[in-house]
């Protein structure tokens, strides 16, 4: 009973994390996005293991289905790219992202059709089936001996040349401790398979290993602060309403003094002032404000100006303007499917936007979205 609290908890807590960290722009990033699936999928394979232990598959045998597909082959995945992303190696590496994929999508059409037989009883296999799914099978087992370990080791080569120690210390212990648990998952799947040993209990234990692996990302990427790369903004985020409400704030501050050192934080996706920014647009909608510019953002980010460009440069590739006017029309684009506007002009729905005036509104409609509001709302009719 205490066993599957356990698990349920770490469950409940991986999908939150996942949540969390995908849907707030103060953790959303290109790379972290990765580990919430690596969340949501360690979080998965624990929720079939809790079935198995109260015996729900055999209440409910279809559920079988879900059980088979080896959810095991997404957690290196997942993991090799999010160290992909955060390390900068995108462009390094000659993997290309979908081939980390394909063992997992091997596995899982190969239990669905194999179940279709053993689970749903919708056919029979003849013997030449049953030969042909056997070979696949061995396939499927040199897949898991070579795909699950090459994928960390990988990865301990993309991390090795990082320069900032604490990034390069956070990464490398996610990366040993999941994959001394995916070694322990497979070197144990394999004696059960080949020496019919019983690994009920040792699953057990590797299925605890799993829920600290879920309670110490959330304590390390959370509390204390990895997967953004300020404290004092985060606790603030984490302990009020909102950190952005506090517009002087300053995220990095020189030994002594209160001047933002603006320069020490890297121009990434992951950069917190960026991500303060998306908050600002995402959840305080500043770009409504038509009379927004670049000093009023560095103003409430408490940082320069032309820094505010730089960011959004490097970034987007976009400059502020454009960066700006694309959620406004995104906005414009919300109101035009949502019956609650639906008296509401073209241009009326633009400057309720932000936008200052009918060509300005025309021209970044057009620019974004390669039609004018009007052809935009005929297609989508």
């Amino acid at each position: 009973m205490i066993y599957t609290t356990l698990l349920n908890i770490a469950i409940f807590q991986g999908i939150v994390l996942a949540l969390v960290i995908l849907k707030s722009s103060l953790f959303s990033s290109h790379s972290n996005k990765y580990l919430a699936y690596l969340l949501f999928a360690l979080s998965i394979k624990l929720l079939t293991h809790v079935f198995e232990i109260q015996q729900v598959f055999t209440s409910y045998p279809l559920l079988r289905f879900v059980d088979n597909i080896e959810w095991v082959f997404l957690i290196p995945a997942f993991l090799f790219l999010f160290i992909k992303n955060k390390t900068d190696h995108t462009g390094k590496s000659k993997l290309k992202d979908y081939w980390c994929f394909i063992p997992f999508v091997y596995s899982a059409i190969l239990n669905i059709i194999n179940d279709l037989d053993h689970v749903a009883g919708i056919y029979n296999f003849p013997d030449t089936g049953l030969a042909i799914i056997n070979v696949l099978g061995l396939f499927h087992l040199v897949l898991a001996v070579t795909f699950i370990p090459f994928l960390p080791l990988y990865s301990y080569f993309m991390i090795r040349h990082l320069k900032d120690s604490q990034k390069k210390k956070w990464i490398f212990t996610l990366l040993t401790i999941v994959s001394l648990l995916l070694f322990a998952w497979l070197i144990t799947a394999l004696a059960g398979l080949l020496f019919n040993y019983d690994i009920s209990s040792t699953m057990n234990a590797v299925a605890l290993f799993a829920t600290f692996i879920i309670h110490w990302t959330a304590y390390i990427g959370i509390y204390k602060y990895k997967l953004a790369k300020n404290k004092e903004a985060i606790y603030n985020f984490l302990n009020q309403d909102s950190a952005i409400l506090h517009p002087n704030l300053q995220t990095v501050q020189k030994n002594g003094n209160d001047t933002p050192q603006e320069h020490k934080e890297s121009i990434t996706a992951d950069n917190l002032y960026f991500q303060k920014l998306e908050f600002l647009c995402k959840d305080q909608h500043i770009y409504t404000d038509s009379t927004l510019n670049r000093e009023k953002v560095a103003e409430k980010l408490g940082i320069s100006a032309g820094y505010v460009s730089q960011i959004v440069n490097t970034v987007t590739g976009d400059n502020f303007a454009h960066y700006i006017n694309q959620y406004r029309v995104e906005a414009v684009k919300e109101m035009m499917s949502d019956p609650e506007y639906s008296n509401y002009t073209l241009l009326t729905m633009g400057l309720e936007s932000g936008f200052t005036s009918k060509t300005t509104f025309y021209n970044a409609f057009k620019k974004v979205t390669g039609k004018t509001p009007n052809e935009y709302k005929n297609s989508n009719k």
